[in-house]
């Protein structure tokens, strides 16, 4: 399946040490990535549906260090639709007047909701057609955007009616925070002063982030698996809903 990796932070944080570990594992899943970087209400959003490991769209973001306070990035291995640049996550849309950004791992055996005009697929994958159910069940519940504790509230009582057609790992952000749900597998870190060095799992890297970072900085990371060696990563159980906003998580509310 695929490889999902979220960022939240409470500063705008450089997130290519954790992009170079999911890229490793980009042999086994070839069929595309993608980034979305968050800019305060704005968003920058690269796709391709080349591997992370050919794509000139992937060495242009390796030498772009964008910063950001939410990233949620994805390699896929596709289980539903073709190979193509309309089937690669993230998948973005337009809701109360903010962008959000969307990205799946798993699959949803026979998953065909009812959607009206304002959310639709582009794409032929039962992850895009979860978004667009997802956005538009937020909009039925709410009329304008809800503080994040709310939409957390909500999501608890949605998210169980996708993962009931199978595995739904998946990351959500609209800017303001960073939402993660496991079906199955899903692992979340907190980096925070005292920072010291991490080295990748999958990558002879290393990177010391004391001498980048001030006392007051604070990250968290989700990965599908843990990106680095000996940090003290988190494991989602089953059916949980984590929340993420300035560099923490959230207590369930």
């Amino acid at each position: 399946m695929c490889q999902l990796l979220g960022m939240n932070a409470n500063t705008p944080t450089d997130v290519m040490f954790s992009f170079a570990g999911l890229s490793a594992r980009a042999e086994e899943h070839k069929d595309g990535f993608g980034v979305a970087f968050f800019e305060d209400r704005g968003l920058r959003l690269f796709v391709d549906s080349a591997s992370a490991r050919q794509s000139p769209v992937a060495e242009l973001i390796r030498r772009w260090p964008i910063r950001s306070e939410h990233v949620i990035a994805h390699i896929r291995k596709a289980t539903q639709g073709q190979v193509a640049l309309r089937n690669t996550h993230p998948f973005m849309r337009e809701l109360w007047g903010r962008y959000w950004v969307f990205a799946h791992n798993g699959h949803l055996e026979g998953f065909s909701p009812r959607l009206h005009a304002a959310f639709r697929p582009v794409g032929d994958t039962d992850s895009e057609r979860a978004f667009c159910w997802l956005l538009q069940e937020l909009a039925k519940a709410h009329a304008d955007v809800p503080a994040v504790e709310e939409l957390g509230r909500t999501l608890r009582e949605l998210l169980p009616q996708l993962a009931a057609h199978g595995t739904f790992n998946m990351l959500l952000s609209d800017g303001r925070a960073l939402w993660a749900h496991a079906s199955t597998r899903l692992w979340s870190l907190q980096r925070a002063h005292p920072f010291g060095a991490a080295t990748l799992a999958d990558e002879d890297l290393t990177v010391d982030f004391a001498p980048l970072t001030t006392p007051q900085d604070r990250v968290c990371i989700v990965a599908t698996e843990p990106l680095t060696q000996g940090e003290a990563w988190s494991a989602f159980a089953a059916g949980e809903l984590r929340m993420f906003q300035g560099g923490r998580q959230l207590p369930r509310t």
